[in-house]
Parts: C-alpha cells; structure tokens; sequence
C-alpha cells in the first residue's frame, strides 16, 4: 500500500520532466525529488516490472505512461460530487479531475441558495434529483464534500445506484458500512495534526 501511496509522484515528477523534454532519469535524480533513496525508487518501480535499464536509468516518457496505466488513468470515470460548500467549490474550481482520469458529470447540494447556480460550466442541482440522476445516468464514483450528519441518506442512494468508490472528505465511516466499497478518506484535520506533530517533534530533537 505504501508503494500505491508513492505512485501520485512519481506521476506528478515524471510529467514535470517530460513536459520539460527530458527523456531519462536515474533512480538517483528520481530520488531526490521524491525525497528517497535511489535503492527504494529501484524497489518501488521493480514491484511493477522495474522499467530500467542498468547504466541508462529509466526512459522518461516510457515510464510515464506506465505509471499512467497502473494508476488507471487511461480509463475515464463518471463521477458525480455532493456538497457545494466552501469545500465543495474548492474541489471543483481547483481540482483537473479530468487530468485524473474522471469526468465529474454533475454536482448537488441541499442549499436552497446554492441550487441552480453555475459552477464551472454546470448547474447545481437538488440533493433530492440524486436518485433518479443515478438510476439514469450510471455513476462510477462519489465525491463526498459533506459534514458526516448529512452523508448516510445520499450514501445509501448512491450505494444502491451502484457506485462503489467514493473520495471521502466527510468522517462519516463509508468502509464501516460498506465493505465492498472503495473509499479513499482525506481528513485535513489529520494532516494539520501531522504537520502540527512533525514541528513538535523537530522542535524536541533541536533542544536534545
């Protein structure tokens, strides 16, 4: 699972370089921009078949689009997200799904002041058209931009329309509930508390 976790940058480094013109990287460059060691660059890659060659590293462009495929991007998924918030709005505005390998196809809210106003090219919709959207228009995936009290109703629609994955921001526990599902959660609060950790941490071996 770590090594999923590590594909996003090597994805994100190796479009940088391409984008660049590069054609090859050595485990070496590659692990300075991931913060690693070019041993566990080696181990990472082999997992998924190695891809280098010894005294040339690693073809730039080839390698890419491998890590493009394992990481499924070559397929398109409909999406739909619900909650458009604060968070919500941030989601869409600053978020390339499509870069992502997803389409996000329509998006809801409760909010009757929020309903039917435009957002990226698309109307905000009731909460309460979920259903019938769903039952017409097959979703692959859900992203939640919900407080946790307001997931169950609109999770349990979902789940029943067929949609397996979900991009969590709520703490309502999806996995708990559904099994079989899919469920990627991002708690920002937990990654405050990290970072918040991280400084006391360091602030204890500065004074050791």
């Amino acid at each position: 699972m770590s090594v999923i976790r590590r594909l996003p940058r090597y994805y994100r480094f190796l479009l940088e370089l391409k984008n660049s013109g590069e054609l090859r990287v050595s485990s070496h460059d590659l692990a300075a921009k991931m913060g690693s060691t070019a041993s566990q660059v080696r181990q990472d890659l082999n997992c998924f078949g190695g891809f280098g060659q010894q005294g040339y590293g690693y073809d730039v462009p080839k390698l890419f689009e491998e890590i493009r495929v394992i990481l499924g991007l070559e397929h398109d998924y409909k999406a739909v997200l619900l909650g458009v918030g604060n968070l919500g709005r941030a989601v869409i505005n600053h978020i390339s799904f499509e870069n992502h390998g997803f389409t996000l196809m329509a998006a809801f809210d409760s909010n009757p002041s929020l309903i039917g106003t435009e957002i990226r090219g698309m109307t905000v919709r009731d909460v309460a058209e979920l259903e019938e959207y769903c039952g017409v228009n097959r979703m692959d995936a859900a992203f939640l931009c919900l407080p946790k009290e307001s997931v169950e109703q609109p999770g349990e629609i979902l789940y029943r329309s067929g949609v397996r994955a979900f991009w969590n921001f709520s703490h309502f526990d999806l996995a708990m509930k559904y099994p079989d599902a899919i469920v990627e959660n991002v708690h920002l609060s937990d990654s405050l508390m990290t970072l918040r950790y991280r400084m006391n941490d360091s602030r204890s071996e500065d004074k050791a």
